[in-house]
């Protein structure tokens, strides 16, 4: 899942109003190069979301959002592969380990750090990265925790990716910027795919 992960460099991360919209958006992520996606549940419509797009053959789905142990085992039955949480819960992440379920728990502190690899958690959300120093916070955390790697998601765009991207600690980066709210429930999927293009042509 890490290598996946980090062979395609941008995580989209969607809020989708209209289960209708799912399949369109997962067909227009992949046309532009990026079959992958991070549902959050910060809709209503996120889980059955994840199992439209769990159908399309080839697409990596994730959960975002996420908040408990109950949500958790929901996602996965809907057929998300991977599951986010933007903060750090260690009932949450305990659950995904016992079943085997690839989580990226938020960070956003030494202190969250030091829990995650209490857990043996390896591979961290980096939230909100922008607010909470970006790059440079970045830099000072690899000295201290060399074996911990990061995706960063909060304030990335086309503009400041490259720069996280290239710190040999991150996997990928979290964006919304190729799917935003407006483009997908005005179901504009080709500037959907344009953007996506955009994205990964500046890898």
């Amino acid at each position: 899942m890490i290598d996946k992960i980090e062979s395609l460099r941008v995580i989209p991360v969607v809020a989708i109003d209209n289960v209708e919209d799912a399949l369109p958006l997962a067909e227009a992520l992949t046309a532009g190069g990026l079959p992958v996606a991070e549902i959050t549940l910060r809709t209503d419509a996120g889980i059955a979301a994840i199992s439209k797009m769990a159908e399309l053959e080839g697409f990596l789905v994730g959960a975002g959002t996420v908040h408990s142990a109950d949500q958790a085992k929901q996602v996965v039955d809907a057929g998300a592969k991977f599951i986010v949480s933007p903060g750090f819960n260690p009932r949450t992440v305990q659950w995904c380990l016992d079943h085997a379920v690839p989580i990226f728990p938020g960070i956003s502190s030494p202190t969250d750090l030091e829990s995650a690899i209490e857990l043996g958690i390896n591979v961290v959300k980096f939230f909100p990265a922008e607010q909470i120093g970006g790059v440079k916070m970045l830099k000072a955390l690899q000295g201290p925790y060399g074996e911990i790697r990061f995706i960063p998601t909060g304030g990335i765009n086309v503009d400041n990716l490259g720069e996280y991207l290239s710190l040999p600690s991150v996997v990928a980066c979290g964006g919304s910027w190729m799917v935003k709210p407006d483009l997908i429930r005005s179901k504009n999927f080709e500037e959907i795919q344009r953007l996506t293009r955009d994205a990964v042509q500046s890898l």
